[in-house]
């Protein structure tokens, strides 16, 4: 009776594991995704503060309007606890997939596990998570640019800009978040190769206009002898840039100004001489996110990293590049 009783409870634990578990692939558990006609997709944005922010939301309306499919957005207003909060919420909504722009790395990781307990593909956008979720076993993929290769190449630029020798401040981005940690670590890096380059100050500006002012106005003042700064999103540049008129120097003679982001008042700043480059970080990440959701329902692989094309913007192809700049 005893073993009976056992075997029925076993049986039932099977089913219901069956019915949960069935949109789960044997691969490491991946989460599968049927093909159908529309989806009902979820899109949680950290924050709208900023033009790139905005242009990425933009080109994932566009998209899912194009297609025909619902969308279910919200903004976490720069709170990674909310974040986690608007994620549960898409779950218990029942979204076929979730696209997450994550706040900060390690927060929101129990954010992608809980999703994928509840059989939803996770898709990352613009910023990865902490590496202990992995993609193609607890996300689908990120798609997004390279933040290490983008501070390489800010790098390289500054060190061609100088003649090898410059005083930095470097304002970082939100603390925490993967483009600030890796735009950190690919400038430090290419500056091994110039002795003359050196950081003299780096303080997170969060990714925004005036606080990039304010922390650049502290650093100016206790490093007035710096000859650069280096910000890792135009959003600080352009504050930096105001902090320097401030104290009565001229950005783009007496300081040079590298970012990274390509927006629109970043390509107009070096149409203006302010600036000395900007590397692009595309933020029109709808099409791909979209067309990587319809290959994966159909059975394609995806690839673990889906890169963006991104360029770079200095005093040669500024202007030409304004006018489609976001």
């Amino acid at each position: 009776m005893k073993m009976r009783a056992q075997l029925f409870l076993g049986a039932c634990a099977l089913i219901l594991a069956a019915s949960v578990g069935s949109s789960l692939a044997a691969d490491g558990g991946l989460p599968k995704l049927k093909e159908k006609k529309t989806y009902k997709v979820g899109f949680s944005q950290t924050e709208s503060n900023n033009p790139w922010r905005l242009a990425e939301t933009e080109s994932v309306k566009q998209e899912a309007a194009k297609r025909g499919w619902q969308l279910v957005y919200t903004d976490a207003a720069g709170s990674a606890a909310k974040q986690v909060a608007d994620v549960n919420s898409m779950i218990a909504q029942q979204v076929d997939v979730i696209l997450l722009a994550p706040r900060e790395e390690k927060p929101l990781v129990p954010a992608v596990m809980a999703a994928k307990k509840a059989g939803i593909p996770v898709i990352l956008l613009d910023r990865r998570v902490d590496p202990v979720a992995k993609p193609g076993r607890d996300y689908l993929t990120f798609i997004g640019s390279d933040f290490v290769e983008e501070g390489k190449r800010a790098a390289d630029w500054l060190a061609k800009a100088t003649n090898g020798k410059a005083t930095i401040i470097e304002l970082e981005g939100t603390t925490g978040s993967s483009p600030a940690n890796d735009r950190h670590a690919g400038f430090a890096e290419e500056l091994k190769k110039y002795p003359d380059m050196k950081v003299v100050a780096s303080q997170s500006g969060d990714f925004a206009r005036d606080k990039g002012r304010q922390v650049a106005e502290t650093l100016l003042q206790a490093h007035p002898d710096a000859t650069a700064i280096y910000a890792h999103n135009d959003e600080m540049a352009l504050g930096a840039i105001a902090a320097l008129e401030a104290a009565g120097k001229k950005p783009g003679k007496d300081v040079t100004v590298v970012s990274i982001d390509g927006e629109k008042d970043g390509v107009q700043a070096i149409v203006d001489g302010k600036m000395g480059c900007s590397v692009e970080c595309n933020p029109r990440l709808g099409a791909k996110a979209f067309a990587a959701i319809e290959a994966y329902a159909k059975g394609e692989t995806i690839p673990e990293w889906i890169k963006s094309d991104d360029h770079l913007f200095d005093s040669s192809n500024a202007a030409a590049n304004l006018a489609s700049a976001y």
